[in-house]
């Protein structure tokens, strides 16, 4: 049976229901704005109070609150012309908090200006207040909802029903991307391979999973309707060509449904991405890494500053720990081991010591039971060299606490790529070599995406995703993300 067959629906019904399957989106992005207004709004009011306290009414002028009146349009209007409210861009973590915070820079940096220009003059303390406690509060703001938006995703609803089109390859891949980030939202329903004849049963199989194979390039909108697709991604533009994908837009828009077109690369933020137009031609920019942010002098002296205050933070629990392992083992209370650093530089690792004494060299005679993906990682769920109160330090990811020494020393960053042994960087090829081309991490993706559960191949792809992709925003979200995963224990072992 083709999906031909589905045809007689009209246009008119399609786009009705395509609205109503999508009605979440402007209801989450209604929300939104109301929350950024009424955020705005408190924010600016606490700030023209706190600068003229105590005596904030008889310092209160007309022009003082025109002045945050328009202050406040003009937050509104950036964090709307920064797309930080997009449909596309809602609920998608990092990169909308990362436009949250580029659109509030810009508004306090316009009204400085705009300051100096007009001769108004702007207490200190107005923008010491507006600025990190509007900053915090979007953010917040902004995670509140996306927790919520998750929630229901967990529950299957605020769901993407997905059609894609390309290549095989290609369709197996995005498919592959939406499994594992679940919490996207994307469920595939069904795909269209170019050049390809269908059968009644056939299909690809992606983890397992049977993903249905619903047509052609030429059938994309019989298929859309035969699996109530509510949106079409095109993995692949080369079999359709400029005239395909332009009558493709107007089939969808009839449809009531956009069009969607995913570049061949993969793990790129869109911080670092730029479509312009060129000759009729959308061209897409790939801005270069920023190595040397994440190993700039800014980087590096946040890493001390935060590893010092942690260090004084939680010295009696390394205390208690160090008594721990001292009285339940023989042995050392630290373990140095060498790992391999920025740019290739062997250095010593330190943590707690979570094993019996002479665990390194009972590594050869536990290979065979090696849990670890392709033999690059040795990972054992049941390692009968750990400690009882090795695996509770284990488990509270106690024993790297002090690796805080490390990244004052220098050698490691609170958030980086994991720190990998000699043996491990003997194996590795171009590809997986480019994480080291930053510091490694106390934590990093991986710390917050399953640790000891990923296999080796997820391992890479998060690293280098994180190398290529470094921002300060990233790194705060994962050090917030860190604390879940280790109140959570989650891949601890």
């Amino acid at each position: 049976m083709s999906v031909h067959a589905e045809v007689g629906i009209q246009p008119t019904t399609r786009r009705a229901d395509a609205e109503l399957r999508t009605d979440w989106r402007r209801e989450y992005g209604r929300r939104i704005a109301i929350t950024d207004t009424v955020i705005v709004t408190l924010v600016i009011a606490l700030a023209q109070v706190g600068s003229m306290w105590p005596n904030p009414i008889e310092w209160l002028t007309p022009l003082k609150v025109v002045a945050s009146i328009a202050l406040g349009v003009l937050w509104m209007t950036v964090l709307a012309r920064g797309r930080s409210r997009h449909q596309a861009m809602l609920g998608d973590g990092r990169d909308e908090y990362e436009r949250v915070v580029l659109a509030t820079g810009q508004v306090f940096g316009l009204g400085a200006l705009a300051g100096i220009l007009l001769g108004i003059e702007i207490a200190r303390s107005y923008l010491m207040i507006a600025l990190p406690l509007g900053l915090v509060a979007l953010i917040l703001g902004r995670y509140l909802w996306r927790r919520r938006i998750q929630g229901k995703r967990s529950a299957g609803l605020c769901r993407n029903s997905v059609l894609l089109v390309g290549g095989h390859a290609s369709v197996v891949a995005t498919t592959r991307s939406f499994v594992r980030e679940s919490g996207a939202g994307y469920d595939v329903v069904g795909v269209c391979i170019p050049r390809r004849s269908t059968a009644l049963d056939d299909h690809i199989v992606v983890d397992g999973a049977r993903v249905p194979v619903l047509g052609n390039e030429f059938e994309v909108i019989e298929a859309m309707r035969a699996s109530n697709a509510d949106t079409v991604i095109v993995t692949g533009t080369e079999d359709l060509g400029q005239v395909g994908i332009r009558k493709l837009m107007w089939d969808l828009e009839a449809e009531g449904i956009d069009l969607v077109v995913s570049p061949v690369i993969a793990d790129v933020s869109m911080a670092r991405l730029m479509i312009r137009p060129v000759a009729g031609i959308p061209l897409m920019h790939v801005a270069r890494p920023r190595y040397e942010g994440a190993n700039g002098w800014a980087s590096g002296a946040f890493d001390k500053a935060f590893s010092a205050v942690m260090l004084l933070l939680v010295a009696p629990v390394m205390v208690a720990a160090a008594l721990a392992v001292k009285i339940t083992s023989k042995g050392t209370v630290f373990y140095k081991a060498e790992r391999i650093g920025l740019n290739g530089k062997p250095f010593p690792m330190y943590k707690f010591r979570t094993m019996v004494a002479g665990a390194d060299q009972q590594v050869v005679d536990l290979m065979g039971d090696n849990e670890g993906a392709g033999g690059v990682l040795f990972k054992m769920r049941e390692d009968p060299r750990i400690t009882p109160i090795g695996k509770i330090l284990r488990r509270l990811s106690i024993d790297e606490l002090p690796q805080f020494f490390n990244v004052i020393r220098g050698e490691m960053s609170v958030v980086g790529p994991r720190p990998p042994l000699r043996r491990e960087v003997e194996m590795y090829d171009d590809e997986v070599s480019r994480r080291l081309f930053v510091k490694p991490g106390i934590t990093g993706l991986w710390q917050v995406s399953g640790r000891s559960d990923l296999s080796w191949e997820e391992s890479v792809r998060l690293d280098s995703s994180y190398v290529e992709n470094w921002s300060v925003v990233q790194d705060l979200s994962i050090i917030a993300r860190t604390v879940s995963a280790v109140v959570r224990s989650d891949g601890a072992y």
